[in-house]
């Protein structure tokens, strides 16, 4: 393979913005899936990751629409999504990084990708990377034939259409907005972009807990939230965790949950709503507490169980498939909440939208 910006490249970044900028901006949907570079030359394909890892293999079914789509030689930024249905499913998308290539082909069949594009950094012998994003875009609306499983993303330098999409895009599974300066060059690795993600707060059951990666203070608080009511809790679910403490804090918190810490060798713990977690055929979904990180498999997932009668307050952006999507952020301890006042009826309900409609030009 050979082309003018060689594989791989970390692709352009973006930064968190507080609400949606004021000025000239070309505005994205922010879509929810894999960042993925498309090279291309001639009938090979490599698909990069934003960590510079090879993808190519586990999405086989889009090498096919991409050979249809690209221009024969270039260089395409991106992201690799799967819907199942009329939304976003990020947790499929997950489930695709195995293995297994049997478990990989059967996925591309049952759940097959798609991948949006939203820039190019290289076409033909021509190096993209000094030229201003506004030409660069309209030299991608040139250059791709959108297909069934290959898309562009539609844009618009309409703030107040950007403010209708941040506001119904994320009925579709997505997250959010992207803003570009149209004379910005493409910077890898910089983080030059601006992102506007919805900020939200939930009360939640601290259920659980993992040592730092230093093993001197706490690394995570396990989430749990009620699939019931306040009246009928039912299950505790777990949602995610939140993390990112200072290493002042990670030690503050060990003595904050130590009152609270269950042995499981002990009695008490078979009264642990996750008890069974800790049986390895617990864990085929790879989201429980303690199942295998498919992305380090040498990552230390054990964790450590609470009595479930601490409840905390914490940030995040959005929910999918009744899970926290990102680690998020610890905001107090609350005393005046009771644990089964934890249920998925606290947070806000977005109205769905199908995902072909995202990505519907302003005026059709």
């Amino acid at each position: 393979m050979v082309l003018p910006v060689p594989f791989p490249l970390k692709p352009m970044l973006a930064k968190a913005n507080d609400g949606i900028p004021t000025g000239d901006w070309i505005f994205e949907p922010k879509w929810d899936g894999f960042r993925c570079l498309v090279f291309r030359d001639g009938d090979e394909i490599q698909l990069g990751s934003r960590n510079e890892r090879p993808l190519t293999r586990y999405f086989p079914e889009l090498l096919d629409p991409l050979r249809a789509a690209l221009p024969e030689r270039c260089v395409v930024d991106g992201e690799i999504v799967v819907a199942v249905g009329d939304r976003l499913d990020f947790d499929a998308l997950g489930q695709r990084i195995h293995p297994a290539e049997s478990r990989v082909n059967m996925l591309a069949e049952q759940t097959p990708a798609a991948f949006v594009a939203f820039d190019v950094v290289a076409l033909d012998d021509r190096a993209l990377l000094d030229v201003p994003f506004a030409e660069r875009r309209a030299l991608l609306e040139q250059a791709i034939t959108p297909g069934a499983q290959v898309h562009l993303t539609p844009t618009t330098t309409d703030r107040d259409v950007a403010a209708d999409w941040f506001r119904r895009v994320e009925g579709a599974g997505l997250d959010g907005l992207i803003a570009k300066d149209p004379v910005s060059t493409y910077q890898p690795d910089k983080r030059i972009l601006r992102k506007v993600k919805h900020q939200r707060t939930a009360d939640c059951v601290a259920a659980g807990f993992r040592w730092h990666k230093d093993g001197k203070g706490v690394g995570s608080i396990l989430l749990g939230i009620h699939a019931g009511t306040p009246d009928e809790p039912g299950d505790l679910r777990h949602v995610g965790v939140s993390a990112s403490f200072t290493a002042k804090r990670r030690a503050e918190l060990v003595d904050e949950l130590e009152p609270y810490v269950i042995d499981p060798a002990s009695g008490e713990f078979a009264d642990h709503p996750w008890s069974s977690w800790y049986e390895a055929e617990a864990h085929e979904t790879g989201q429980l507490p303690g199942a295998p990180n498919r992305w380090n498999s040498q990552r230390d997932q054990s964790w450590i169980p609470l009595r479930t009668e601490r409840v905390v307050e914490v940030g995040y952006t959005i929910m999918t498939s009744g899970r926290f999507r990102g680690t998020t952020r610890f905001v107090r301890w609350r005393p005046d909440k009771e644990p089964h006042q934890c249920t998925y009826d606290q947070l806000d309900v977005v109205e769905p939208m199908a995902f072909a409609d995202v990505l519907t030009p302003p005026g059709g």
